[in-house]
Order: C-alpha cells, then sequence, then structure tokens
C-alpha cells in the first residue's frame, strides 16, 4: 500500500476472533450482512479463500435500481489473523483480525479510490464493519 490515500476503519466484535473470521469469510453469511444501508443487499457472494483466489459479492440496491460486483484475488492469508487482497481495480486491502481477550477486534485499512470523497468511502466502509459487527453479536 502506499502512504497516500488510506483509510483505517475498525471495530470490536462480542465474540471469539475465529467466529468472526468464519462470519466473515463464509458466503452464507456475507449475504446477510455486506451492506452499508438497508435499502442495499448482496443477493450473491462467492468465496474462495486462498492465496490466488477471488471473492466476488453482487452488492445491489433493493428497489433493482442498480447493482455491481465487489470483487478481488487474495495475496495474503493467515487463518483468524490477517487477510490481504487486491480489488478488481488494483487498490490494495488489508483486514486484521486481532483476539482481544475473548473479543475481537477487526480492523480494514484500504486504498482509497478517486471517484467518492474520502469521507464518503471511509462511511461506507464502516457501515457495512459495523453491520458486520451486528450480525455477528445477534447471531
Amino acid at each position: 500500500m502506499t502512504d497516500q490515500n488510506i483509510i483505517q476503519i475498525e471495530t470490536i466484535i462480542l465474540a471469539p476472533v475465529e467466529v468472526a473470521w468464519h462470519y466473515f469469510n463464509d458466503p452464507e453469511h456475507i449475504v446477510h450482512w455486506n451492506n452499508a444501508s438497508p435499502d442495499w443487499h448482496t443477493p450473491h457472494a462467492e468465496n474462495n479463500l486462498q492465496v490466488g483466489g477471488n471473492f466476488s459479492y453482487t452488492m445491489a440496491a433493493k428497489d433493482g435500481s442498480f447493482s455491481f460486483d465487489f470483487w478481488g484475488t487474495y495475496d495474503v492469508i493467515e487463518e483468524n489473523k490477517l487477510i490481504k487482497y487486491t480489488l478488481g481495480d488494483s487498490r490494495k486491502v488489508t483486514v486484521e483480525f486481532v483476539s482481544v481477550e475473548d473479543d475481537s477486534k477487526i480492523i480494514e485499512t484500504f486504498e482509497s479510490e478517486k471517484e467518492n470523497s474520502i469521507e464518503l468511502q471511509k462511511n461506507g466502509w464502516q457501515a457495512i464493519l459495523n453491520n458486520f459487527k451486528k450480525y455477528v453479536e445477534e447471531n
């Protein structure tokens, strides 16, 4: 990652890191939490969690007005600890899973894109991470 235009978000999840890891990476769960607002959803998710493997999440407005595929390729995977991947537009992302007693701290660091403001990107990714936290803690 370059030092410019780096965004970092994080949350604490009241669940062991192994549980957070599973919910974060299993397509059966991804479709339930991967949205930034209630009017969006992820109707389809695929995840080949291995170095060189790909993931693809279809993100769509619930009213059918817009959808896109969020996808990338895994560069580094350390089970229950670290994921690094490259998005389809070549931006780099790092996701850290840190055990904090019986809970999990998730830290996502990503390169910004040029289309949307830094604030909008940070808020959108944080909203998705907040949905992830809520989903894990309720299930």
